[in-house]
């Protein structure tokens, strides 16, 4: 978020791009990490403190580089009304006054004083190629280099959030390359920190830019201890679209705050609710923007009025007191003395998954509930391949619906149960079932066009609707002949599972008239054997060859 205000993100269209499922880096190499660590760490997909206790963000944003007098009382008042945490705003110098190395020192020994993991930004990278006067990720790092001193020894406390909102929604698609580059330039100086990145097009992502990308940038931090912050303000005004962009984090064990969003917005108004209650049932951590200060047409964005903390503003009052609020979910880090949230007993193991509706792509698992001192808040369902597991998905309900299997194929799942304060239980029984055999004929035609390159591929694909109806809504799915594994989508959203590949369609692509066609187009890593699938079945039917 700007000071002034956020700029307007793709206009009416709030259709949100391609997923592509990818595991985590290995766990003995998150291990490995975790363990050179002095600090926060990722593992797991999950964020933790240096004492390795699950760590969510339950805190607001403060405009420290505009309101430096402001700040100290501002954190206590934060602190006071349950936060954990607090993302502050400051200034590299190219847009705004510098905060130097002596004043971010004095911050971040405000924040520990306060008790308050501290989340710190540089504002000036703000809608960079759009924003006239915004600076690239690259000048961000020169600024943290620049501080270093004030952050070394720091890793307990303290996230380097590298660069707000660091592209526009022009020349977003350099996203990931300078990301990759702005985190490998800061751990080479030295910086052990956990990162955190913003995603572009004003920090919202509707182009599914960083929800591609992360799992490559990711992989490029030679300690895997970045997290990824999307900021969800009008083009998330609906709970489907929250619950979509954030499981696709979560399904692929990658890490992800909500690190801005709001209950109104010039662009849309975004479903606080949905954030709220997916975060809570997601275990994820949300950071609300802003305690107080907003100007340029956003000021119903303060929480506090006049910086008071005794007169929170409705937005306030909904962050802070609640349902899913602040008050209610926060847990303070465990580096500051006492165990998060007082609460360190896992719950029990969730009773052995029951099948039902079994099809040639899918089958419903039912499961007992789950026992915890404080209550079970999420179910982790996984698939199961020997030592190995994938998430499949997060569900607050003791059931779910598999789907986009196999046909004539046996499959293993099993289920972990989360309590408020993320603790997880042990594993429950496996259950193993074979689907169907494959679905019967459909009126549908698929052509798949190869660009192979040895070590990856793109390939287009048409798909035709050979019936006399339209199809609205529609899925693809489809598995690869060999080890490919998908990196990006355009046109539609995807899903990879093992080898099996959903696609989904875009708001543009929901309609494939009668003898009409859809077109979209993926690439692939593969080390060979890039053929084409056998099979492809659209909305559970087998479709022919063009």
């Amino acid at each position: 978020m700007s000071r002034t205000k956020l700029a307007t993100a793709a206009g009416a269209l709030l259709a949100l791009a391609a997923s592509v499922s990818t595991a985590a880096p290995a766990a003995n190499a998150a291990d490995a990490a975790a363990e050179a660590e002095p600090g926060f760490h990722v593992r797991d997909g999950r964020l933790l403190d240096a004492n390795g206790n699950d760590f969510v963000f339950r805190g607001v944003n403060h405009a420290h580089t505009w309101y430096t007098t402001r700040t100290r009382q501002a954190l206590a008042d934060i602190k006071a009304l349950g936060a954990n945490s607090v993302r502050v705003v400051l200034s590299t110098g190219d847009r705004w006054t510098k905060n130097g190395t002596a004043d971010v020192a004095d911050v971040v020994a405000q924040c520990k004083a306060n008790k308050l993991v501290c989340v710190l930004e540089a504002h000036d990278t703000t809608g960079y190629g759009e924003q006239p006067g915004a600076v690239s990720l690259a000048k961000a790092v020169d600024y943290w280099t620049e501080v270093q001193n004030a952050l070394k020894g720091q890793e307990k406390y303290v996230v380097l959030n590298i660069g707000n909102e660091p592209h526009g929604n022009t020349g977003h698609a350099a996203w990931t390359a300078d990301t990759k580059t702005a985190v490998t330039r800061l751990r080479a100086a030295g910086f052990r920190h956990s990162i955190m990145v913003d995603a572009p097009n004003w920090g919202q992502d509707h182009t599914s830019t960083m929800r591609n990308g992360a799992p490559e940038v990711l992989a490029a931090d030679p300690l895997h201890n970045t997290v990824f912050s999307v900021h969800m303000y009008g083009v998330y005004d609906t709970a489907a679209e929250v619950r979509d962009y954030l499981n696709s984090f979560v399904s692929r064990r990658l890490p992800l705050v909500v690190g801005e969003f709001g209950h109104d917005h010039s662009d849309g108004n975004p479903d606080e609710d949905a954030i709220l209650a997916a975060a809570r049932t997601l275990n994820l951590g949300y950071l609300g923007w802003s305690w107080s200060g907003n100007g340029g047409g956003v000021e119903y964005l303060d929480m506090a009025t006049d910086f008071d903390a005794a007169r929170l503003t409705p937005w306030g009052q909904r962050l802070f007191n609640g349902p899913d609020g602040i008050k209610q979910t926060s847990r303070e880090a465990s580096v500051f003395g006492g165990s998060p949230g007082g609460d360190t007993s896992a719950p029990s193991a969730p009773g052995k998954p029951a099948v039902s509706a079994v099809t040639s792509d899918g089958a419903r698992l039912d499961w007992t509930a789950a026992t915890d001192d404080t209550g079970v808040t999420t179910y982790d369902v996984v698939r199961v391949n020997g030592t190995s597991e994938t998430p499949v998905s997060s569900v607050v309900t003791t059931g779910t619906t598999l789907t986009g299997l196999a046909p004539a194929t046996a499959h293993t799942y099993a289920v972990y149960a989360r309590d408020a304060a993320g603790n997880r239980s042990p594993r429950s029984a496996t259950v193993t079932f074979t689907t169907a055999d494959g679905p019967a004929t459909g009126t549908c035609a698929v052509d798949y066009r190869l660009e192979d390159w040895g070590s990856g591929f793109n390939a287009h694909v048409t798909v035709r609707n050979t019936g006399s109806r339209a199809v609205e809504g529609w899925q693809l799915d489809f598995a690869f002949p060999g080890g490919q594994t998908l990196t990006s989508v355009w046109n539609a959203k995807a899903v990879q599972q093992g080898r099996q590949v959903r696609v989904t369609h875009e708001q543009w692509t929901r309609t494939i008239p009668a003898g009409g066609t859809v077109g979209f187009g993926i690439s692939v890593n593969s080390a060979g054997d890039n053929g084409i699938p056998a099979t492809f079945a659209l909305n559970g039917r087998l479709c022919g060859r063009s």
